[in-house]
């Protein structure tokens, strides 16, 4: 949820560290901090809100040092504030945290009773005080951090520096991902690859439990029993002109334009080249022998699997249950032996999935996810990993993750539905053909760009939206209802068409405008009926549909968008991109802050 980064190294590292900030930006920007250490004494510039604050207050006020940590913050205990930002630092030790110390209270009263004095309404505090109790114990450094880490309960990541000794970091790793970056006569710490990709390429995971000492010189990793192990060192592919805007205004803006080029590569790692058919990756699992598949996910990755759902159970034949990470494991569902627990994160660290994952794996299920970080938490975990090659996504808002997540559930879909001989290979064959199809189609959407915009113009000021959509594409209307929400602040619902005269026709007026999602599929003549409900009432319908879904209803709506024609298993890939052009254009419009939306971070790794 936080981003942390740490170096030491040969020159001055406060502009690396607000450099290295700025990539980790996404995961929080509540308020933001460095501290480095000069002369042997450690020295910290903190401010509240966006990063250019603290950067503005390092310009006013400069820190030297070549050794420093920094943090952006997401808050949990306390409210954005200088006092509450990251670094906390006693006389002895500086610490940025990841994560929530879920014991912090009993460990404060032992602490205060000891005398430390706290200035913060954080967890973190608590983390430097133990470490300064035991340092004046007469523990050393490394003894004092180990010492400290074996007491905290809860989900964290967390780098140490420590006053006077101009060659150490210490991290710990415990459930929130922490990496090493290996440079030369330099090192480095960070949440993710994506805040070393100027420095380095050469990246080493730490596993749960880990921690891991780094000097100039290199890194000891020890586990949670303080026994050395070694982790292998990767070379990560992020780069930096990955995770820049180019022309585009957003991140959110570039990351739609390059879902045709993530699609086409995702497709590309799963059909077949020569022959079009799907070709999964070897599994230990016999898809024609299961007998239910539990698909577990958070947010629009959860939609992209609630889209899964109509496909396996329509054409694999396999019933699904869905369910949302933070509920799953607390219900204690009973699962069938030998099923498969299906998980989908894109960054592959959210906190939630992996607890359910876990859960799944003490009920002996065969564990599949669906990941676009290789490196991430869940894939290690995991029995076999589906790679989405979407890309660093940096927006808070998913777009590319979400259509590739959704084109790998795809081709799963086609392949468990072959292995249970429950598609025809003709049919087989249209559906991939038709899969293969869609990064063009999309690039046609795209065009739309500009009317999409124009379309904006008619939520600017209102306060309520309703998307409607029935079958796969019922997801999409709830997915277009989040993004709306997300970076808007518009109060939007996504409802299955078939019910709104259960409940939420009663809000329709004339001030409330209606996004239909509705290709022109075998479902389109119930969805026509609905619309001609909420026309009655006066709503303001804005009509997604195709040329002959348009020609058949078109004439009730306020607004058309016209759509390609494409095999309706794909239209949900299809359909997601318009109602993302539709959030963002709202969102700018509006002047809210598209890619940093308010209280909002990009990778949950917090329950």
């Amino acid at each position: 949820m936080c981003g942390i980064i740490g170096i030491v190294g040969v020159k001055p590292v406060a502009s690396l560290l607000i450099d290295g900030l700025k990539r980790l930006e996404y995961r929080g920007y509540d308020s933001a901090g460095i501290a480095t250490l000069e002369g042997g004494k450690l020295a910290r510039r903190r401010a509240p809100g966006k990063l250019f604050n603290l950067e503005k207050l390092v310009d006013e006020q400069p820190i030297g040092g070549t050794i420093g940590i920094g943090h952006t913050r997401w808050a949990t205990h306390g409210a954005p504030s200088e006092n509450n930002a990251h670094p906390h630092a006693t006389a002895e030790v500086a610490i940025v945290h990841n994560g929530i110390i879920e014991n912090f209270r009993e460990l404060k009263r032992e602490l205060e009773a000891a005398g430390r004095v706290f200035t913060s309404d954080t967890d973190t505090e608590i983390v430097a005080h133990l470490v300064s109790l035991y340092i004046g114990q007469g523990m050393s450094p490394r003894h004092a951090a180990a010492t400290a880490f074996k007491r905290l309960q809860g989900a964290f990541s967390l780098v140490l520096m420590f006053s006077g000794v101009e060659d150490l970091l210490i991290g710990a790793r415990r459930g929130t991902p922490l990496a090493v970056g290996v440079g030369t006569g330099e090192m480095y710490l960070a949440s993710d690859a994506i805040a070393l990709a100027p420095y380095t390429s050469s990246i080493c995971y730490l596993a749960d439990g880990d921690w891991v000492e780094i000097t100039r010189d290199g890194f000891k990793v020890y586990d949670v029993d303080d026994q050395p192990v070694e982790r292998a060192v990767r070379q990560s592919h992020v780069t930096g002109a990955m995770i820049g805007k180019g022309n585009f205004s957003h991140f959110m803006q570039k990351e739609i334009y390059e879902q045709t080029e993530a699609l086409t590569d995702t497709l590309n790692a799963f059909v077949h080249p020569s022959t079009g058919h799907i070709a999964l990756p070897e599994m230990d699992v016999d898809f024609a022998s299961l007998s239910r598949i539990t698909i577990i996910a958070c947010g629009t990755a959860y939609l992209a699997g609630f889209v899964a759902k109509y496909w396996l159970e329509r054409i694999a034949r396999i019933p699904v249950e869905i369910d949302i990470a933070s509920e799953f494991r607390y219900r204690e569902a009973p699962l069938p032996e030998k099923g498969l627990a299906l998980f989908i994160s894109q960054s592959g660290e959210t906190l939630d999935t992996l607890e359910a994952l876990r859960y799944c794996r003490r009920q002996g299920q065969y564990i599949l996810s669906i990941v676009n970080v290789p490196e991430s938490t869940i894939a290690r975990e995991s029995d076999s990993v589906l790679y989405t090659l979407a890309g660093p996504e940096i927006g808070v808002a998913s777009t590319k993750a979400f259509t590739t997540q959704l084109s790998v559930l795809a081709c799963l879909a086609i392949a468990i539905a072959r292995a249970r001989k429950t598609v025809s290979t003709e049919d087989e064959n249209r559906l991939a053909l038709a899969l293969r199809d869609a990064p063009s189609r999309i690039a046609q959407v795209l065009h739309l760009e500009e009317q999409v915009r124009d379309l904006t113009r008619r939520f600017t000021d209102v306060r309520d939206v309703l998307y409607l959509g029935r079958g796969s594409s019922y997801p999409i209307a709830l997915e277009g209802a989040l993004k709306l929400k997300e970076i808007s602040y518009i109060h939007a619902e996504g409802y299955a068409a078939g019910e709104l005269k259960h409940g939420p026709i009663a809000l329709i007026d004339e001030s409330v405008p209606v996004v239909v999602v509705a290709p022109h599929d075998a479902l389109f003549e119930k969805v026509a009926s609905n619309v001609q409900e909420v026309a009655a009432r006066g709503g303001r319908i804005i009509l997604i549909s195709d040329k002959k879904g348009i020609e058949t209803i078109g004439s009730l709506a306020t607004a058309t968008l016209e759509m390609p024609e494409i095999d309706g298993f794909v239209a949900p890939i299809l359909y997601a991109v318009p109602v993302q052009l539709l959030a963002y254009h709202t969102a700018v419009h509006k002047g809210t802050d598209v890619d940093q939306p308010r209280n909002l971070a990009k990778s949950v790794t917090v329950e």
